[in-house]
């Protein structure tokens, strides 16, 4: 009997506990006080930097064991250490930061007027419907147009400055910018979109603190990719417009590495060219998907 009192008391004291706000609100704020333990820093960079280090010295060892090996003509396949010398060269001469710069400020700056047009672009073809029946397949064809088409028609209608390197710019990421918000905003559950006006969020109100953060994971792809579209149609133009007014870019060092058949010069612009990708992905993109992840409890913080 005493054992049957004891199992009824501890169901009893365990519904009552189960039916009290107090008590439930309680568990739950422990279980939001659990912190995950930070990862060591050592531990971090061990993890972060030792595998993509280790494939850029598997790469070179490759490389170089092909030119040892011979399996390519030297002035076809210059060596890893011809190639250090254009780098340093470069270095010397002071030109080298100015060339870089060029191209990644060019970048940034196209890459920020495509965001401020594409955004709100986006929102209105996934808010309007007779918007996205106009609009929307003519952004999904702009996107899968090659960004070196419009060098042409730009410099024709712009001449050879800044102006058209932006214009280049945008007509390549403004389209994956808006269709990646469109996408991010269709996966947005209508119940979320309901509960927002439910408490007055309507117009601008609605798309800042409802629409956006529901869709900013096909938001941020969308962001990833028209960074791609970015640097890569600002390359095309560098490659093909040529003038002293526009500067000595990333995409005009490897136009005069062919035109002067310096292929040390050309392999150095196309590493250049990929580790500035790599480094606005490592140092912008990553982090911020590192941190709407990590929101969403998907991903742990480190």
């Amino acid at each position: 009997m005493a054992g049957t009192d004891t199992t009824a008391g501890t169901v009893a004291g365990t519904t009552a506990a189960a039916h009290d706000p107090g008590s439930l609100e309680a568990g739950l704020d422990a279980l939001d006080s659990v912190r995950t333990p930070r990862t060591p820093v050592r531990r971090l960079l061990v993890a972060k930097a030792l595998p993509p280090l280790t494939a850029v010295l598997l790469v070179l060892a490759l490389w170089q064991g092909l030119v040892w090996a011979g399996a390519a003509d030297p002035a076809k396949l210059p060596s890893p250490s011809s190639v250090w010398l254009s780098l340093t060269d470069l270095w010397l001469q002071g030109t080298l930061l100015d060339i870089v710069w060029t191209s990644v400020s060019r970048g940034l700056l196209g890459f920020l007027l495509a965001l401020a047009i594409g955004t709100p672009l986006g929102l209105l073809v996934a808010r309007s419907k007779v918007v996205r029946a106009a609009i929307g397949p003519v952004l999904a064809g702009l996107q899968s147009l090659p960004s070196v088409a419009w060098v042409p028609p730009a410099v024709l209608w712009l001449g050879l400055d800044d102006s058209m390197m932006y214009a280049v710019i945008l007509l390549g990421a403004v389209p994956s910018i808006a269709n990646g918000l469109v996408s991010g905003i269709d996966q947005v559950p209508p119940l979320y979109l309901r509960a927002g006006r439910t408490l007055g969020a309507t117009g601008l109100r609605e798309a800042a603190h409802v629409t956006l953060p529901a869709a900013l994971p096909g938001y941020l792809a969308g962001l990833k990719q028209g960074w791609a579209f970015s640097w890569r149609s600002l390359m095309a133009a560098e490659l093909i417009a040529s003038s002293p007014d526009l500067g000595l870019g990333l995409g005009q060092l490897l136009e005069n590495g062919r035109n002067n058949a310096d292929m040390p010069g050309v392999f150095l612009a196309i590493i250049l060219i990929l580790v500035v990708g790599i480094a606005i992905d490592l140092l912008v993109f990553s982090p911020l998907e590192r941190r709407v992840l990590h929101r969403r409890g998907l991903l742990a913080k480190a």
